[in-house]
């Protein structure tokens, strides 16, 4: 049977879409890809001590882009931050550079975990990352111990910037225990990872070790 042109035209048609949407489907990333969110909870106290000093750096941009789109490029800035930060950066405790316990500071060449943390966010915001996608993130450890990392929520899922390793891996393939982490409606709001609110309250953020 020899199809007409529009009926030859009307199959290409639908080819195509139907390509595209099976590339659309292989782009989304499963749910299991981003860590789930429980509720509102309390920030770090040394976040709140750094937002009063740094209050612009605090403030909801006044929109949302949910999820930061990655491509090759994209990953190489990350990869390129997270060592540099790493390599600049001398491990040290916030006894040690500031004979207090927990003091959240810009560092210039040393600083505590959750310090790494914050350069990172500022130079990735700089190099055109959205600044509700860079999330400050508060974990246990696999000793138990409280440390600070920062989540990049990307289109290929949630990812972890750390100070211990220049790899950077998806949120549950690190081997930390998820507390909380910004809001990306409102830096200044918390949201739990856990389903156990009270984990970790009290805790001390330690992570040079």
């Amino acid at each position: 049977m020899i199809r007409t042109g529009a009926a030859l035209a009307a199959g290409l048609a639908l080819s195509v879409l139907a390509a595209a949407s099976a590339e659309a489907r292989s782009n989304v990333a499963p749910a299991a890809a981003f860590a789930p969110e429980y509720g509102d909870t309390l920030p770090p106290i040394g976040y709140v001590s750094f937002c009063a000093r740094h209050r612009d750096d605090c403030q909801p941009v006044g929109y949302m882009t949910p999820k930061a789109r990655i491509d090759s490029r994209r990953w190489d800035l990350l990869r390129q931050v997270n060592r540099y930060v790493n390599r600049k950066i001398r491990p040290v405790t916030d006894l040690e550079l500031y004979n207090r316990p927990e003091v959240w500071e810009y560092p210039t060449t040393a600083g505590d975990c959750e310090d790494y943390v914050l350069l990172k966010k500022k130079y990735l915001e700089g190099l055109g990352f959205p600044p509700e996608t860079l999330l400050i993130t508060v974990v246990l450890d696999e000793k138990g111990g409280g440390h600070a990392v920062l989540m990049v929520r990307t289109t290929k899922g949630d990812f972890i910037l750390d100070n211990r390793r220049d790899a950077i891996l998806p949120w549950n393939k690190t081997g930390y225990t998820l507390l909380k982490r910004q809001s990306q409606q409102d830096p200044r709001r918390w949201v739990s990872l856990t389903r156990r609110p009270g984990q970790g309250k009290g805790m001390r953020i330690f992570g040079n070790n």
